[in-house]
């Protein structure tokens, strides 16, 4: 695969931010049975949890606060979906895979600076990275490290537009760490991985459907989506590493010019309902939501116990220093460890 050049870039996030606009559906405001007017939110998010927030927005709207709410959808890649609301795709409630990119849109002026200041951090969901595997795992993959040996087809989509891929290779990086391997060794792994990749798409449902197309002996990618693959019916297999994994935490926030029902919408979606919403979905519940009812969970490996316990639980914040810290260190576009890796790969 050939990189692209800063220009192609541009032009490609161009065409997706008038793809995203073109898009976008739901109807225009009108009038309720009460004489009142129909408020209509636009939600733009990143590509997995679009099902899942569907499922959350029609349990809203059966409450009295989401009584006569229509929506506004965009949904794409992570990196991409918040550049665009960055240059003016509009936006009422935003719901992606990294906080930078919702600090992008502090940056821009858009979001209130203390938008996580609260009991869930600004997280609305979170899960942990899973590997999706052709039915029986013909290849015996049982682990990350298992993504690095010769003849693998890995999938994972690109971390220079989607949120999905960065947490999948900080997981798979800092697993060899965990095992006792320095940096150095997990550096030279994830050369290895990537020699395995064969498609880098530019989302993680985009990957999704390159794996469910026939790439690849292996997906790398979000537990839930994982599950919410099995739902829809493909024919698959994932494992969960269950010795070590990274907590993935998906951020929400309202913008500024967002109508009051966009914070009542928000606070619901991490209430304990919402929160059983996105776990019907594969979403493990955010940890600071108490009372999270948990039911079968259709698609997951074992339906009554959907989420399996991880014996060690990397964080963002507590293992690799904070994001900050991360984007620097693993994804600077012309000195991270990440970025150097793919260049070298030839591969983007």
């Amino acid at each position: 695969m050939k990189i692209l050049t800063r220009s192609r870039v541009a032009a490609v996030l161009a065409i997706a931010t008038s793809a995203a606009v073109l898009s976008a559906c739901g109807g225009s405001s009108d009038d309720n049975s009460s004489g009142g007017t129909k408020q209509q939110l636009s939600i733009v998010g990143y590509s997995v949890p679009k099902s899942a927030n569907g499922g959350v927005e029609k349990a809203f709207n059966a409450t009295p606060d989401g009584k006569g709410v229509s929506w506004k959808e965009s949904y794409g890649a992570s990196g991409d979906q918040s550049r665009a609301v960055a240059a003016g795709l509009k936006a009422d409630v935003v719901h992606f895979s990294l906080t930078p990119d919702v600090t992008r849109l502090v940056d821009a002026g858009l979001v209130a600076k203390n938008w996580d200041q609260n009991a869930n951090k600004g997280i609305i969901s979170t899960s942990v990275v899973a590997i999706v595997v052709r039915k029986g795992n013909p290849k015996h993959i049982t682990s990350f490290a298992d993504l690095a040996k010769p003849g693998i087809g890995v999938v994972t989509p690109n971390p220079g537009s989607s949120g999905s891929a960065r947490w999948n290779i900080l997981a798979a990086y800092q697993s060899i760490i965990a095992a006792g391997g320095s940096e150095a060794d997990a550096v030279s792994y994830l050369k290895k991985l990537f020699a395995n990749v064969k498609a880098l798409p530019g989302s993680g449902r985009d990957a999704s459907t390159a794996f469910a197309g026939g790439t690849g002996d292996a997906l790398i990618t979000y537990e839930n989506d994982a599950i919410f693959t099995r739902a829809s019916g493909e024919d698959v297999d994932y494992i969960v590493p269950t010795n070590n994994n990274l907590l993935i935490e998906n951020p929400a926030a309202v913008t500024k010019t967002a109508p009051a029902v966009a914070k009542k919408f928000l606070d619901f979606a991490i209430s304990a309902k919402g929160q059983a919403v996105y776990a019907s979905y594969g979403f493990r519940p955010v940890s600071t939501v108490s009372g999270v009812t948990v039911g079968t969970v259709k698609g997951a490996n074992d339906p009554a116990n959907a989420f399996p316990k991880i014996d060690d639980l990397f964080t963002i914040d507590k293992t690799f220093g904070g994001w900050d810290a991360v984007n620097t260190k693993f994804f600077d576009e012309k000195n991270g460890i990440i970025t150097k890796i793919i260049a070298n790969s030839g591969k983007a």
